[in-house]
C-alpha cells in the first residue's frame, strides 16, 4: 500500500509516518517544500520517500500524484497557526483552500482513486455555548479566525468533491493534540521550551503567557495519528468525524502540570503580544460517532504527553548551540 502524507515534516505528519512504518506492507511518501525544516523526519531517512512539492503549485501537485500513485492520502499540510492567520489571512486561505483544490484536481487529472483524509479542526466550531458541550458533529460552525474559516472551506470542498466527482474523502475535526516535535509557537510547546530554557540557564526563571483561561480537549499526537489511520480504514466517504478525548483542561492546568516536572522556581507573567483578537473559550469534543465506528480510545495520559514534550525540548536545546550574548 502506497501512502502519501502532505505536511510530513510537521508534528502530526512525522508521527503519522512513524505509525505507518509499523504496519505491514505500507510504503510511505511525503511532500516537503524546498525550504521546509526536516528535523522531525531526520530519523526516517532511508525509510520513507520524500518529494519536493508545493500545495500552491498545481503542476507540482500533478507531478507528485503521478510519481507516487498513492492508495491513501493523508492531507495534513496547512498554515495551522491561528495567530498567523490574522496577520496573513490571504496566505492562510491560499495555502489551505487553494492548495487542497490543487491536490484534488491532481487526483482527478491523474486518474487515481485513493482514499483521502482531510485534517479539519475543532477550531471550525468557534463560538460554542456551554450547553452545547461536549460538541457533536451536528453543532453549528461559528469560526472565529481566518484559519478556522479556511478549515471549514476545506471540509466543504472535501464533501463537494466526493458528491460531484466521487473522490473518496473523509474529514476529521481533530481537537487539540500535542506531543514531541510540536512547533514552539503552539501553547504547550511554548511553555515546555521556556521551562527547558530556564533549566539550561538560557532565560530568566519567568514564563511569558497569554490567556490561560480557555478550556480545551487535549489528545496525544500519537493517539491522534492512530485515529487518522482508522478513519480511512472504517470511515464513510463524505462524512465528518470528531476526534477528541473528552478530557477537559484549562491552559493554566496544562502549564501547572509542566511546571510540576521541573525543580526550578519559575514565575508566570502575562504577555499582551500573546493575546488574540478573538479566542475560542471552550472546546470539548464528543467523539462517540468515531469511537463506535472504530473502537478507538486515547491511551497516553496528558501528563505523559507533557513530560515527553518537555524532554523533547530539553534534548533539542542541549544539542543546539548557545545563542551568542549581545
Amino acid at each position: 500500500m502506497r501512502v502519501l502524507i502532505t505536511g510530513i515534516t510537521g508534528m502530526a505528519g512525522s508521527h503519522l509516518a512513524d505509525y505507518c512504518l509499523t504496519l505491514p506492507g505500507v510504503e510511505v511518501f511525503g511532500i516537503k517544500r524546498w525550504r521546509s525544516r526536516v528535523e522531525n523526519i531526520e530519523h526516517l531517512e532511508g525509510k520513507i520517500h520524500v518529494l519536493e512539492g508545493d500545495m500552491n503549485d498545481a503542476s507540482s501537485m500533478r507531478l507528485v500524484i503521478r510519481e507516487t500513485q498513492p492508495d491513501r492520502i493523508f492531507h495534513l499540510a496547512a498554515q495551522s497557526f491561528v495567530p498567523t492567520s490574522w496577520r496573513a489571512p490571504v496566505e492562510t486561505l491560499n495555502t489551505n483552500v487553494i492548495g487542497q483544490v490543487n491536490l484534488f484536481e491532481a487526483i482527478r487529472s491523474e486518474g487515481v482513486d485513493p482514499r483521502v483524509h482531510i485534517a479539519g479542526s475543532s477550531e471550525e466550531y468557534g463560538h460554542v455555548e456551554p450547553h452545547q458541550v461536549p460538541i457533536k458533529e451536528s453543532n453549528v460552525l461559528r469560526p472565529l479566525s481566518p484559519y478556522a474559516v479556511s478549515k471549514v472551506a476545506q471540509e466543504m470542498l472535501a464533501i463537494q468533491y466526493h458528491y460531484s466527482y466521487g473522490l473518496q474523502t473523509v474529514v476529521t475535526r481533530a481537537f487539540n493534540h500535542e506531543g514531541p516535535r510540536r512547533g514552539e509557537v503552539f501553547v504547550t510547546s511554548s511553555f515546555a521550551k521556556q521551562v527547558a530554557e530556564v533549566e539550561l540557564g538560557r532565560r530568566k526563571p519567568v514564563i511569558k503567557v497569554g490567556d490561560l483561561s480557555p478550556v480545551r480537549d487535549w489528545t496525544d499526537v500519537r493517539d491522534m495519528v492512530r485515529a487518522y489511520w482508522l478513519v480511512l480504514e472504517h470511515g464513510t466517504f463524505g462524512e465528518v468525524y470528531n476526534i477528541a478525548s473528552g478530557r477537559r483542561r484549562t491552559v493554566k492546568e496544562m502549564l501547572d502540570i509542566l511546571l510540576s516536572f521541573t525543580k526550578e522556581k519559575i514565575t508566570v507573567e502575562n504577555d499582551p503580544s500573546r493575546m488574540r483578537p478573538s479566542d475560542v473559550k471552550l472546546l470539548v469534543g464528543d467523539a462517540t460517532k468515531f469511537r463506535q465506528l472504530t473502537g478507538w480510545e486515547p491511551t497516553i495520559s496528558l501528563e505523559q504527553t507533557l513530560e515527553d514534550t518537555l524532554n523533547y525540548w530539553r534534548a533539542r536545546l542541549r544539542s543546539s548551540p548557545v545563542p551568542a550574548s549581545r
